[in-house]
């Protein structure tokens, strides 16, 4: 059966979370952060996953806004970074975070084919509603699936069956993209066609399932041989 709805993970897939760090570096006030910020960002993702992962395993959910401040308080202190200015900043831009240079084309050609598309991420309503409008993409977007829903992070089984429930359509039919390697292993389980975009070159996660396809940027995705 070919694919008619394709899907995308937000934070990592089509917005850079790097940006909110580096654009913050290179701003006049930046101070420690101008040597600091890979590491920062580094470590603010990395908690901020983390803590979604154990929240949903202590049945402790929160919205992804407080897990991305809880994660970044964590980031902060781990360089020694201590201006209340510097937060409020990163967190500003964190709203503002850039799209990746090919997801408008690469977008634009798959709702040329007629197929469905949609965010579906852990990041809640108003996060995803901020950095689709920051990014100009809302036009190209059938919908955002927020995991706010139905309680849980992903990987839950729970947020990926809200594909199924909004454009009724079966496992087979959807494409999911994810630059999350665990999160592609997981849909893939699911039983969903998968394309982890795996900028940086990682090794597979050592899951119970893998990913279908593994691409190095988005820019391939609509010329795939599977719609």
């Amino acid at each position: 059966m070919p694919v008619t709805t394709c899907i995308f993970d937000a934070y990592g897939t089509l917005f850079d979370v790097a940006a909110a760090a580096r654009i913050a570096a290179a701003e006049p006030q930046a101070g420690a952060l101008a040597t600091h910020w890979p590491q920062l960002a580094e470590n603010w993702r990395r908690k901020q996953l983390e803590y979604s992962w154990l929240r949903a395993m202590m049945g402790a959910h929160c919205d992804f806004w407080q897990v991305t401040q809880d994660g970044l308080d964590w980031a902060l202190e781990a360089e020694g970074l201590t201006d209340p200015a510097l937060r409020e900043r990163l967190l500003q831009l964190y709203w503002e975070l850039a799209a990746y240079p090919e997801v408008p084309d690469m977008l634009a050609a798959l709702k040329s084919k007629g197929l469905n598309t949609a965010i579906l991420s852990n990041g809640s309503p108003d996060m995803l509603q901020g950095a689709v409008g920051s990014a100009g993409l809302g036009d190209l977007l059938d919908d955002l699936l927020s995991v706010e829903s139905v309680g849980i992070f992903k990987p839950a089984r729970a947020v990926y069956d809200l594909v199924g429930q909004r454009f009724g359509c079966a496992p087979s039919e959807v494409l999911f993209v994810s630059s999350n390697g665990w999160d592609a292993a997981a849909a893939a389980g699911y039983g969903f066609t998968t394309a982890w975009v795996n900028r940086s070159g990682a090794p597979m996660d050592r899951l119970p399932a893998k990913p279908t396809m593994v691409l190095p940027d988005l820019s391939g995705i609509a010329a795939l041989d599977i719609y």
